[in-house]
């Protein structure tokens, strides 16, 4: 069996591990990736990137629907159509770029991408199948970034007709009937994507509103704009399991109901990628099911490091890749440490949402400008939706930043930037913004909170 050693190990190439990868190798580390499918993970190969393709060309498709009535732009359309075929091809032509993208900066930056499945044997030694051979890696630091995967219901199991987010992205067509079990970001990203695209869509959450993690006044904009394109919701209702002709059974405070559906996508969350492969069996200091961690993403055992999904929430790409860069310097002796108040959050239903930092609370002051005011937001016909600053009274520091809107997106690296420098309402202000565009409006809410606001 052929051996070999190393600085660092990391245990997946994700965007933790793969940027962790990088960074290491760019410091001058001897540094192995380990990764069992395609480098990039879950988010390029079956999650962020996907799904914003698919969401784009549903948008595109939904748009020129809209021509082929009366519109207020005067353009006239016949016959919008779209092959999903082809929409599919473009989004896995994508995927695959990014994949080679991947792997030659891994090269680039003179780390070793190793392809075959990991097990761990213990804190400093992994043994790697790859086909009919094995290997064995000693190393001095072990970077575990193994990510999660679909949560899936014991009453849904996973099946041909009962998929997972992985397979909503590759359908071969667009369901007639589509049942969504889960009224999170995912489920509303896909559910709106292929309500666009021509699906009957049926959202059932166990919460009385959707995106419950959000406030009300973030999820208004976009539950209007779900009932606008046809997509049922049902609150507070809980599935219970499939119909023998493949219909979903749920159950709400009313009654029993019965939902017609093609395909049924459970999208309730993902889970902590820690066993199979012998993490198990390092005895890690546990935070609930997520591996607990320090300010350098340090575990319990000494050298061993976690970073991205299997540390908790929120899970969420950039955040393992912020976690895979504090890991690499601090191996390499930089100071570096993990502070999670900074982290953006962006929820691509349509409208978007973002968020950054604190939500609105008893103990701080908020102030809110509508898009409805912002000359850019009508000119792209988006006028629902708007920018909060939650602020601490006394001190003008800005505590959290929110927006729902089209686009909003784009607004998320201005919100951390405003967070990460400890900004105050006067420091966005005076910040000259660009006119006309959507992020004029950040300025305007700092105006508005001082006392002043010039165009509401």
């Amino acid at each position: 069996m052929k051996r070999e050693k190393c600085k660092v190990l990391i245990v997946g190439a994700g965007p933790g591990g793969y940027v962790c990868g990088i960074r290491a190798g760019q410091l001058g580390l001897d540094t192995i990736v380990v990764e069992g499918e395609k480098p990039g993970g879950t988010c390029l190969n079956v999650g962020c990137i996907p799904s914003k393709a698919l969401i784009h060309a549903a948008d595109e498709f939904h748009k020129a629907k809209t021509f082929q009535g009366d519109n207020k732009l005067g353009i006239s359309l016949q016959n919008a159509e779209i092959d999903f075929a082809k929409t599919q091809k473009w989004k896995d032509g994508i995927v695959t770029k990014l994949n080679t993208g991947v792997t030659g900066l891994l090269k680039k930056a003179k780390t070793r991408l190793i392809q075959g499945k990991a097990s761990i044997i213990d804190g400093k030694t992994v043994k790697v199948a790859k086909s009919e051979r094995e290997q064995i890696i000693e190393c001095e630091h072990l970077v575990l970034a193994t990510g999660s995967s679909p949560m899936e219901l014991p009453s849904l199991p996973f099946s041909d007709h009962v998929i997972s987010s992985t397979e909503a992205l590759s359908l071969k067509d667009v369901p007639k009937d589509l049942a969504i079990v889960g009224g999170g970001y995912i489920g509303l990203e896909i559910g709106t994507a292929m309500a666009k695209l021509g699906a009957n869509v049926t959202i059932v959450e166990m919460d009385q509103q959707i995106l419950p993690q959000y406030d009300a006044d973030l999820v208004k904009p976009v539950a209007d704009r779900l009932k606008k394109l046809g997509v049922t919701l049902h609150l507070g209702a809980k599935a219970e399991g499939v119909t023998p002709d493949g219909a979903l059974k749920i159950t709400t405070k009313e009654a029993a109901q019965e939902i017609p559906a093609d395909k049924i996508l459970v999208a309730i969350g993902r889970a902590p990628n820690i066993t199979g492969f012998g993490v198990e069996d390092l005895d890690l200091k546990m935070d609930g099911r997520h591996i607990a961690i320090n300010d350098v993403c340090a575990t319990s055992m000494r050298n061993v490091f976690a970073i991205g999904d299997i540390t908790g929430d929120p899970m969420l790409a950039h955040r393992a890749m912020a976690q895979g860069v504090i890991v690499a310097e601090h191996i390499a002796g930089k100071q570096s440490v993990w502070d999670k108040r900074a982290v953006p959050a962006v929820c691509f239903t349509d409208p978007e949402i973002v968020t950054v930092g604190q939500l609105p609370s008893a103990d701080a002051k908020t102030a809110t400008f509508p898009f409805a005011a912002n000359g850019r937001a009508m000119t792209m016909e988006r006028e629902d939706g708007f920018v909060r600053v939650v602020y601490d009274a006394e001190s003008e520091l800005v505590l959290g930043l929110q927006a729902v809107g089209n686009g909003v997106s784009e607004l998320a690296g201005e919100f951390a930037l405003a967070m990460e420098m400890c900004a105050t309402l006067t420091d966005i202000a005076d910040t000259i913004h660009a006119h006309p565009t959507l992020g004029e409006t950040v300025q305007e809410t700092a105006h508005l909170a001082l006392g002043h606001a010039l165009h509401i």
